[in-house]
């Protein structure tokens, strides 16, 4: 077989890495959207120990995790809308019913820019 040929399995390998890729970068994105820190405590130094918190679960579409971010970006910020970042602790204290959310939290919405969009 010529070298210049590619197999299947050359071509998975490459569809692996490039969806990997584009997932990790949406990933990045929505939590920029989100304005990049947690709204509860402030917390900014790692993107990675940052969560998407659902306001309303039954809204609830899809999950923002690393394997939902299939869909398009506009999609995605349509569910990002319906949720607040907030880190790892602060999530979790959240499910526990040990901290709440700032009234404010729940109506901010932001443009495609990640700005803080007005409400009417």
């Amino acid at each position: 077989m010529p070298k210049d040929k590619r197999t299947y399995s050359d071509r998975a390998a490459y569809i692996i890495k490039a969806v990997t890729k584009r997932r990790q970068k949406l990933r990045e994105m929505a939590k920029e959207y989100k304005g990049g820190k947690c709204v509860l405590c402030g917390y900014n130094k790692y993107l990675g120990a940052l969560d998407f918190h659902h306001l309303d679960p039954s809204k609830k579409d899809f999950a923002i995790s690393v394997r939902d971010l299939t869909r398009s970006w506009n999609k995605i910020k349509a569910e990002l809308d319906k949720c607040v970042l907030v880190c790892a602790n602060c999530h979790r204290e959240l499910h526990a019913g040990i901290s709440q959310l700032p009234s404010e939290s729940s109506v901010e919405k932001r443009g495609e820019f990640g700005e803080v969009q007005p409400h009417f």
